[in-house]
């Protein structure tokens, strides 16, 4: 072993000394940091605080006012505004600075918003089931954690939910960008007096899950909803071409399959992922991208304008030769943009149809509410199934 000379043995100890003195001042800065962090946490929680006992006031503002009032037919205050609510997060995004992206941000404070309005009233929303889903996964997205979620099994279920005022409001799926639309939620409105009162839209995005206990290199079958497995098709036959694809009910049921299964995998959300424990193998796996599911809140009230609206109708028409084209003129006459239109049988009537129609625009705005004037004589029915904010998250 060679021994050191003077001039090593030197340079050695001012290193360990340069080494130690770094050490100590980067320990200085990061503590004054965290000291800093400790501050403005303190604010944040001081002002979260203070936001919630504004709406606590709000809250009783709103009883005191039924109660006073003798011609109030509800027994029951309205909490949630969901133009209120678009108004406040399109705000947060507007003044947003960065660094945190203004999507994310929102988000913050969505979730902020959900707990101050759990204090006024607890939100009991129904949705399609089971938990895990991706409309569990739209319910809390657009109410937030802070809501109490109620499954449903059928889409009919929630309609049911909200109209006997179990569930104050539901969540169902309306259309999807690669699968199209969802033809049970919109033959819920033909027999359902319940309007549409906001809208989700959600990215779907597909992960391979796996349990604690999974062997991943024995798997012997994949589960999922159909719609997802087509979703992933592609993904599947590169990285497994040879192993069962299994359709079930709901992704969420995919999901909880796994618990008692070691052999086996799923596809589903982050939802579902995060509600059985389960283990993200792999994320993003839907093969295209931009893959997105719209969804529909229903409730009972008439929603005030938010500046960015859609408005909803249903229209039965007369069984002639351009019936279509004379109900879709007045809204190019008014500068109405029609964003979508399906068409579904009109029951019990043998080949007879109705057209939902979704366009741009409040009915209180004079362009909206004169295009619709227009076309009540033109057809047998027509019936406004609600203005609703334009999705903001």
């Amino acid at each position: 072993m060679s021994e050191q000379s003077p001039e090593q043995h030197m340079n050695n100890s001012n290193q360990t000394t340069t080494d130690t003195n770094d050490a100590a001042t980067e320990k200085a800065f990061l503590d004054n940091i965290r000291q800093s962090i400790d501050a403005v946490d303190c604010k944040i929680q001081t002002l979260i605080n203070d936001r919630a006992k504004l709406a606590q006031q709000v809250a009783v503002v709103k009883k005191e006012h039924l109660a006073n009032n003798a011609a109030a037919t509800d027994s029951n205050p309205i909490f949630y505004r969901p133009e209120r609510e678009a108004q406040v997060l399109k705000a947060v995004m507007e003044r947003n600075t960065g660094p945190i992206a203004d999507e994310k941000m929102a988000r913050l404070f969505r979730e902020i918003m959900s707990v101050c309005l759990d204090l006024e009233a607890p939100q009991r929303i129904a949705f399609l089931g089971p938990v895990g889903t991706f409309t569990h996964a739209a319910a809390l997205k657009h109410f937030g954690k802070a809501a109490d979620t109620m499954p449903m099994t059928t889409i009919t279920d929630v309609f049911r939910e909200v109209e006997a005022g179990t569930a104050m409001y539901g969540v169902v799926p309306v259309e999807n960008s690669s699968e199209g639309v969802v033809n049970h939620t919109l033959d819920g409105f033909l027999s359902s007096s319940l309007k549409i009162i906001g809208e989700v839209e959600l990215p779907i995005h597909q992960n391979f899950l796996v349990a604690e206990h999974t062997k991943v290199d024995s798997l012997s079958r994949i589960y999922s909803h159909q719609q997802s497995l087509a979703q992933c098709r592609h993904w599947l036959d590169v990285n497994f071409p040879n192993v069962e694809r299994v359709a079930v009910s709901s992704n969420g049921e995919a999901a909880r399959r796994l618990k008692n299964e070691w052999h086996s995998a799923a596809i589903a959300g982050d939802v579902a992922a995060a509600e059985y424990d389960l283990h993200k193998l792999y994320t993003n796996i839907e093969d295209n991208p931009s893959n997105t599911t719209r969804f529909l809140i229903i409730g009972h009230e008439a929603i005030a304008p938010s500046g960015q609206d859609k408005t909803s109708i249903v229209v039965s028409a007369h069984d002639k030769a351009g019936a279509l084209i004379e109900i879709l003129k007045p809204l190019s006459y008014h500068g109405v943009s029609m964003t979508s239109i399906e068409t579904r049988p009109e029951r019990p009537n043998k080949w007879a149809y109705v057209f939902f129609i979704d366009m741009n625009g409040h009915i209180d705005a004079p362009n909206v509410s004169a295009a619709i004037a227009d076309i009540r004589p033109l057809v047998k029915d027509l019936r406004i199934l609600g203005s609703y904010p334009k999705a903001v998250l």
